[in-house]
């Protein structure tokens, strides 16, 4: 069955509990920027609400069931690789201080050591971000390479974790970065980030999720570790197994997230990665398998110019319209598209105009502060974030957040 709100979603609670067969369907953002004539159809169903206005949906999505949703709020806030503008990326610092910056999700980036224990590491290569080559010079590989698979998680907790350097990065030139040689930062196991976040969730009044990315799964099978397996088993360990669980699990391998649902049995939301739009054959593909669609700035808005000359992709609406959440990445304050002026613009470009439903960045307390000041100035947007059935599930699984919920995690 589907709920006849194609203009609008406004749904009370009872509406969320509908039942009748569980239908795959779409992420609905919706923005309060003004009044308009809807089908009268809809006007009780505000009224039962008790919405202070009406809401207009900014993309043509189609009606569906709600089953519940992960955040009170558009677009929910990514800490990319934690507070990663502030602190060395991934390191249980820089999740702490994400936290405190009231981030929606807090990414873990994971690959194995060799003894097939799931760190958090945005690469393979260890030599960027660690203290590596002064450790264990000999340990490189031919092309001048350490990596991570080589060494065992004794090994790893030895070195010291670093602001990352490379080539082609704009942010670590303009001086707004953490210290390179300062800090005394290690890398640590995904469990031991789950830990963390838990506990935070926990002592304070702001509930994070986590966002977990599956790197090289198929790197690490040519060294015969299973990554998928892995960190499937490190997320069942600590309650990340439901179809609603506070989490995403994210992958630029479309082979990899249907080997998840499919072979693994797994139920969690998965978002597949794209660095350009992909086409409506493999939207379709994705579709049948995934959650959502992460999709990086540039392919989102490309064209020379001016903000308002930035020519949008259609790739949001199409997401949607296949019941595909769209989060993109990644928005770094310091290393603002040429066309952007002030961080505001980008975020306005982003979510009013492109319709997207998160968004990943280096800064997550810009984002949170760009979104509270939309809902004091009457603006705030409500985003639910509906579920696919999974084999399994029942129906308390499938309740919408509560109000204390929403409290608590401060929207």
């Amino acid at each position: 069955m589907t709920a006849a709100f194609a203009t609008a979603d406004i749904s009370p609670a009872w509406l969320l509990r509908l039942p009748g067969r569980r239908i795959r369907s779409f992420a609905l953002p919706v923005t309060i920027v003004s009044l308009r004539i809807l089908p009268v159809v809809l006007l009780p169903v505000a009224m039962l609400c008790g919405s202070p206005a009406v809401a207009q949906v900014s993309d043509a999505a189609p009606a569906g069931v709600v089953l519940g949703d992960q955040s009170a709020e558009v677009p929910i806030v990514i800490a990319h690789r934690g507070a990663s503008g502030y602190l060395p990326e991934h390191t249980q610092e820089a999740t702490v201080l994400a936290h405190a910056m009231r981030a929606d999700y807090i990414e873990q980036d994971c690959v194995l050591t060799s003894d097939g224990v799931p760190v958090v590491l945005h690469d393979m290569i260890l030599d960027y971000v660690s203290d590596v080559a002064e450790q264990f010079p000999e340990r490189c590989r031919a092309d001048g390479h350490w990596y991570v698979n080589d060494f065992t998680l004794t090994e790893v907790r030895q070195l010291q974790i670093r602001e990352r350097r490379g080539p082609q990065l704009p942010w670590l030139s303009s001086g707004s970065r953490f210290p390179r040689q300062q800090g005394n930062f290690r890398i640590a196991t995904l469990a031991e980030h789950l830990q963390l976040i838990e506990g935070l969730n926990q002592s304070t009044r702001h509930r994070a999720g986590i966002y977990v990315e599956l790197k090289q799964p198929e790197s690490h099978r040519e060294r015969q570790l299973d990554l998928t397996r892995a960190v499937l088993q490190v997320l069942t360990q600590h309650g990340y197994e439901a179809a609603d669980s506070r989490v995403f699990v994210q992958c630029f391998s479309l082979p990899e997230l249907q080997r998840l649902r499919e072979e693994l049995g797994c139920r969690l939301p998965l978002v597949w990665l794209v660095s350009q739009a992909p086409t409506p054959q493999e939207l379709q593909t994705a579709a049948a398998t995934c959650d959502g669609l992460g999709i990086s700035l540039s392919a989102l808005l490309s064209g020379p110019g001016s903000a308002a000359d930035k020519q949008l992709s259609d790739i949001v609406e199409r997401a949607h319209a296949r019941g595909l959440q769209v989060h993109v990445w990644t928005l770094r304050t310091d290393a603002l598209p040429s066309w952007a002026r002030r961080t505001d613009q980008v975020i306005d470009r982003l979510v009013t105009d492109a319709g997207v439903d998160g968004i990943f960045t280096d800064q997550p307390d810009e984002v949170v502060r760009w979104r509270a000041e939309q809902r004091q100035d009457g603006n705030a947007a409500r985003q639910f974030r509906l579920l696919k059935s999974r084999e399994g599930d029942s129906e308390g699984q499938r309740q919408p957040i509560s109000d204390r919920d929403a409290a608590a995690n401060g929207n």
